[in-house]
């Protein structure tokens, strides 16, 4: 499993990522989505996914739709327009950010 201080910041777009290819997705189900996909080398936490969850929902990037499993509520979370703009936006930097650590990791340039 990675450190946690190393997930922190990729934690919004895997989030964001997977509610998107998935139409809509309940905070367990992504954990453990999350989980399943890297072999269990990354696991959020409840403690750092819902405070992102809120937090999009706030800011018009996600939508909630409760659905009820007998005397249980199950809240959905899915993609605003807003949030397919954010997605681009977010996708396209953290993919131009993994470029720039790639210079620096994977350089041969690298001297003393």
């Amino acid at each position: 499993m990675y450190n946690k201080e190393l997930t922190k910041g990729t934690l919004l777009p895997i989030i964001l990522k997977l509610i998107s290819e998935n139409d809509k997705m309940y905070g367990y189900e992504i954990t453990q989505k999350v989980k399943e996909m890297t072999k269990g080398k990354i696991d959020i936490s409840e403690g750092a996914l819902y405070p992102i969850l809120h937090k999009l929902e706030a800011d018009g990037v996600l939508e909630t739709e409760k659905m009820y499993l007998g005397k249980r509520v199950r809240k959905y979370y899915k993609i605003t327009p807003t949030g397919k703009i954010a997605i681009s936006e977010i996708t396209a930097e953290l993919n131009d950010f993994i470029g720039t650590l790639q210079l620096i990791f994977n350089s041969n340039a690298i001297k003393s």
